[in-house]
């Protein structure tokens, strides 16, 4: 995948060489969904609106997700005036993540009580607010709003992770893993292989987080104090029963306008 909130679930498969008899896809979270959806990939990362709106067809992989239980910084909602007063105003919508963006609608419209307009535009913050009073920014560009783009435009910064915890109580889990339901009656070792190859290479990640964010600084436009509080502090790999209550607790609240049942039966492998 090609940002930066899933580098430590794949560094320890590349460290370790696992899962090498695979064939393995790289690229975007909203294109691995779509072709996990299509039946193209047989386990994935799947973003939390496309696998609600075919839980029917998946099992969830236990313990592993990229969410946040708190503020994320790379999931913001950045603006000109204050979330109250963006009723009929026009908000940018980051064209790159199905599940910030409606979780930045319903908080906005459900939790704020405002009914913006929305328009999509790639993920550029200054292009973004040229013609908007808001914007929704996720991943690298969020990263960048919150250390300094923001405060350089004059914008006040929202984190949809901390709005969402501090709204219902509970975690976001903004991609899980999953496997096709039809594949996982075929090879149930290989399903239980794969997910003990992510668990570990999360695990090995996390205790080499520094030399992660070491390495990666020398690529990326962050530092490795910023790269570490993302990792350690920010993000949650985790999927428990927090997690899952709290994607249970986002279907109810978006199942009236997103065309699934809100009690659909979320399936996870061994329980």
């Amino acid at each position: 995948m090609q940002f930066l909130n899933c580098l430590p679930l794949y560094w320890g498969l590349a460290r370790t060489g696992t899962l090498l008899d695979l064939e393995l896809t790289k690229d975007t979270p909203d294109r691995l969904s779509a072709l996990l959806v299509e039946g193209a990939l047989d386990i994935g990362p799947i973003a939390c609106m496309e696998y609600l709106r075919h839980a029917d067809e998946l099992v969830l992989l236990p313990d592993i997700a990229v969410g946040s239980d708190g503020a994320v910084t790379s999931c913001l909602i950045v603006s000109k005036v204050p979330l109250p007063e963006l009723d009929g105003r026009r908000v940018a919508l980051a064209a790159t993540s199905r599940s910030s963006v409606r979780l930045a609608r319903l908080l906005l419209e459900e939790r704020e009580g405002v009914r913006p307009e929305y328009v999509t535009c790639p993920p550029d913050l200054p292009v973004m607010m040229r013609d908007a009073h808001a914007a929704v920014v996720i991943g690298d560009a969020a990263l960048r709003a919150w250390l300094h783009q923001a405060r350089e435009l004059g914008l006040l910064v929202y984190d949809l992770g901390a709005m969402w915890k501090e709204w219902t109580g509970l975690p976001f889990v903004f991609a899980a893993w999953a496997v096709r339901k039809d594949y996982l009656a075929r090879h149930p070792a290989i399903v239980r292989e794969v997910h003990r190859a992510f668990l570990d290479s999360r695990d090995l990640s996390l205790a080499e987080i520094d030399k992660i964010c070491e390495q990666a600084a020398r690529w990326e436009a962050f530092d490795e104090a910023t790269l570490r509080r993302y990792y350690t502090e920010a993000l949650d790999f985790s999927f428990g029963e927090r997690q899952l209550a709290g994607v249970r607790e986002f279907a109810r609240r978006v199942a009236g306008d997103s065309g699934f049942d809100p009690e659909l039966e979320l399936t996870v492998l061994g329980a």
